[in-house]
């Protein structure tokens, strides 16, 4: 379990001096693809904080739905990195650790985004949604 920490904040650190330099359409080599990887994710927790933060500001008023939301979400990002520690786990000894540990929360991040807009953000009538359907291009 440290090891999988240690890996993955090396890793990330050795991505701050690519910033400049990779064109995430033309990754090539295992580094610009693990680059290309932290970036996505990077992006889609921005979005689920997004869509997390107007989930509790919509029901702000009442405490139980909010407290609800924090359970359910605290106990989300322990299914979530118990998961992808286990993805890592399984491609340890390889080159595709990162990106497949890095794709895995990814994916979990763009479900959970997902589920946090269709249960708080929307409405059973035909009124439009508090924030738009996410973005992310494949929830299956």
């Amino acid at each position: 379990m440290v090891k999988v920490i240690t890996f993955l904040i090396m890793s990330v650190c050795s991505f701050a001096t690519m910033a400049a330099s990779v064109d995430c359409d033309k990754a090539f080599n295992t580094l610009e693809i693990n680059y290309c990887a932290k970036v996505e994710l990077d992006q889609a927790e921005a979005e689920m904080k997004l869509y997390l933060d107007k989930s509790i500001a919509q029901y702000i008023a009442d405490t139980h739905v909010v407290e609800s939301i924090n359970i359910a979400q605290s106990a989300w990002q322990s299914y979530s990195k118990s998961q992808c520690d286990s993805v890592f786990t399984m491609f340890r000894d390889g080159s595709l650790r990162v990106v497949m540990t890095l794709s895995c929360r990814t994916k979990l991040t763009q479900q959970r985004t997902y589920e946090l807009w269709s249960q708080y953000l929307t409405y059973m009538d035909s009124s439009a949604p508090v924030l738009p359907e996410p973005t992310a291009s494949d929830l299956s």
